[in-house]
């Protein structure tokens, strides 16, 4: 973009009411003058805006909003295996999103209901791998181990491991898991403590609390 935006701390980077963002139908056409400045999207300006961003974003270009988390993408990865069109992936996706993770890898089919990413995946990076092979490729160039989350025979708590700050989070299907060809694949295989009596928790929420162990891990809250 030709000028920066305001960074996150600033007020100024937050024009719109919070009372009024805070409901699910967003905020309506821009009240007065115009901002000039390039990041903002003319129709939503004219029009509202009633997308499911931050108020940070009010009324950004979809380019924009992404060009701006590029800034401070956190280095984690998160892939998925997706060989049963998992209801999941999305939900998945829309975590990733949330704590702006690099980019989410899809391994197996190309297809997959977007409808739990509540169309986050605009804004998160997303890319293919037609198999596990594939992704661990992809995964030695760039120098990132893969953490696979599952809760199989010689898996360690992931209460008690220091994750890579560089690494791949990897995600198997709801009910059977990673597969084998993954855990085999995989540089080290972590579970979430349970204390229940069910056998595993539901594979989006379980990607949930792995993004945010690492976020607990890696990010600074000062």
């Amino acid at each position: 973009m030709p000028e920066t935006p305001p960074s996150q701390e600033d007020p100024a980077a937050h024009p719109v009411d919070p009372a009024a963002s805070a409901s699910q139908g967003g905020v309506g056409p821009w009240q007065g003058d115009w901002p000039a400045e390039p990041w903002y999207d003319e129709e939503l300006l004219r029009d509202g805006d009633t997308r499911n961003v931050v108020d940070r974003y009010r009324y950004w270009t979809m380019e924009a909003i992404v060009a701006d988390i590029d800034e401070h993408r956190h280095p984690f990865h998160v892939a998925i295996e997706n060989w049963q069109h998992d209801m999941n992936i999305g939900s998945i996706v829309r975590t990733a999103n949330a704590f702006a993770a690099d980019t989410v890898h899809i391994v197996g089919r190309r297809r997959w209901n977007k409808r739990g990413a509540m169309v986050t995946d605009r804004y998160q990076h997303v890319e293919y791998h037609a198999d596990v092979a594939g992704l661990v490729a992809w995964a030695r160039d760039a120098g990132l181990p893969i953490i696979a989350i599952d809760n199989v025979p010689g898996s360690v708590p992931i209460e008690t491991t220091r994750l890579p700050e560089r690494c791949i989070l990897l995600f198997g299907q709801e009910g059977p898991g990673l597969s084998s060809e993954a855990i085999a694949a995989a540089d080290a295989v972590l579970e979430i403590t349970q204390f229940g009596s069910t056998r595993s928790i539901n594979a989006s929420a379980a990607a949930a609390v792995a993004m945010h162990a690492w976020v607990m891990q890696h990010v600074s809250f000062d």
